[in-house]
């Protein structure tokens, strides 16, 4: 077998595996944090996590198809090793930054959450009183 052929069967599944178990991971380990972004109202924070999971597999597994292609012909199993070496920790670099990414914004929005919900007032207010005369 061709020494590209086998850098190209062998990158998709690995990068694949990958890609799910960081998914997975952060999926299992997000909610409760995002059960404290959204107050602890589960529906919403539950509905996020879905939707970060799915934005998550469909742009890396985007970006590892479109960094499967391989410009220079591999050459012997050290240039397959190579050649896996520089798209999978290339792959793991964009996970890494995806992943901060999204842990930024969901901090910028717990923060805003916690201090919308300290300018609330503990009792709502009942009605008015009028000022006492002097």
């Amino acid at each position: 077998m061709d020494c590209t052929v086998a850098s190209y069967a062998s990158y998709p599944p690995i990068a694949t595996g990958v890609t799910i178990w960081v998914a997975r991971t952060l999926s299992r380990n997000g909610t409760a944090f995002l059960a404290d972004v959204f107050a602890g109202d589960d529906k919403p924070a539950d509905a996020v996590n879905q939707l970060l999971v799915v934005g998550f597999y469909l742009l890396s597994l985007g970006f590892v198809m479109l960094w499967m292609k391989n410009g220079n012909a591999v050459n012997g199993t050290q240039g397959v090793f190579d050649a896996l070496s520089l798209k999978l920790g290339l792959v793991l670099l964009i996970l890494g930054v995806m992943h901060l990414g999204n842990v930024l914004v969901l901090n910028r929005i717990r923060r805003r959450g916690k201090l919308e919900r300290l300018q609330r007032p503990p009792v709502t207010p009942q009605g008015w009183t009028l000022p006492a005369k002097p």
